[in-house]
């Protein structure tokens, strides 16, 4: 895993194709393996959250998307290995047919209806869509309640 200055900041985008969504289970990362969860990755230094949500569906999907397509769902801030943001964004237009671009971090890519999540989905990607009723939305977990 990459050294981020700071809190890690991440990206998710919401693939969404009537009631469905594009779903990619994680392998060989070593940050849940082997489950479910949405595209997406690290915002780089000195770079807008949603050139890293266009940057990382060309690099993870192979799919284009751009700025204007994408509406911000809402936020987590969450406590896991370190102190995190992630950002979560939904697209319903983009150019470009999804496929597995990073086979040795990703080994299955499928469209799930969004009521009937994988059991084997990230946590917090889950509660997230579960949320993401209400928009935008706020989320804190895995932090103590004073």
């Amino acid at each position: 895993m990459a050294n981020h200055e700071g809190i890690p900041t991440g990206v998710h985008v919401v693939l969404r194709r009537g009631d469905e969504i594009l779903l990619m289970r994680r392998q060989s990362t070593g940050f849940f393996d082997g489950l479910f969860s949405l595209p997406g990755g690290h915002v780089e230094p000195g770079e807008r959250v949603v050139d890293a949500a266009c940057r990382e569906m060309r690099e993870e999907v192979g799919v284009e998307l751009h700025e204007a397509s994408l509406r911000w769902l809402g936020v987590v801030h969450r406590l896991s290995d370190s102190n995190r943001i992630d950002f979560f964004f939904e697209a319903r237009e983009w150019s470009g047919v999804p496929e597995i671009c990073e086979p040795l971090k990703c080994d299955r890519l499928d469209w799930f209806d969004v009521a009937a999540l994988p059991d084997a989905t990230v946590p917090y990607v889950r509660a997230a869509l579960e949320a993401g009723r209400e928009r935008p939305w706020m989320m804190e977990t895995g932090w103590r309640v004073l």
